[in-house]
């Protein structure tokens, strides 16, 4: 088991490098640096309350369950944050690019990812013929963590996970 957790890391790691590494140019780090963002508290929390607030019924319903989903979602990334205190790569790989103000808080998981599935998924959910726009923000969210050298590629799948998750299990239980 160890043997395979220890390969499960250096995978991990390599893929990091690669994104990191070998992707980067000047228009990615131009894109990605900005919609980053939209996995931030800022974004997420006030897309959510305004959709509930200001929106049709069917897109209330929805902001109203992704606000949920957000607060929900943060508890285990709270605990796991705490439980597991993984550095963030650009602080245990010197070679790694990194942006402005890069985080210094704990890596795993990755809680932009986790906020833009939260967000998104009661949106797919409520209207599916949004799902070729709101899914792939989330994947670049999770992407563009990795490509600015702030979480390993395990960190942003957990947050994933974890926001789809709530996410899904808010919708669900929602009625």
């Amino acid at each position: 088991m160890i043997r395979l957790f220890i390969k499960l890391q250096l995978w991990d790691r390599q893929l990091f490098q690669w994104i990191n590494g070998s992707l980067h140019n000047r228009f990615l780090n131009f894109c990605l640096y900005y919609l980053t963002h939209l996995g931030g508290a800022t974004f997420t929390i006030c897309t959510s309350l305004l959709c509930w607030i200001l929106a049709s019924q069917s897109w209330r319903v929805a902001g109203a369950q992704a606000a949920v989903a957000l607060a929900v979602s943060h508890i285990p990334v709270a605990i796991a944050k705490k439980l597991y205190p993984r550095i963030r790569p650009y602080m245990a790989m010197p070679e790694t690019n990194t942006f402005r103000n890069p985080l210094s808080d704990h890596s795993f998981p990755s809680g932009h990812t986790t906020a833009a599935f939260s967000l998104a998924l009661p949106f797919i959910m409520a209207h599916p013929e949004w799902a070729a726009l709101f899914l792939p923000l989330s994947l670049i969210v999770g992407f563009s963590r990795i490509y600015l050298g702030l979480h390993y590629p395990s960190d942003v799948l957990a947050g994933a996970v974890i926001g789809s998750s709530v996410a899904t299990a808010t919708v669900a239980l929602w009625s």
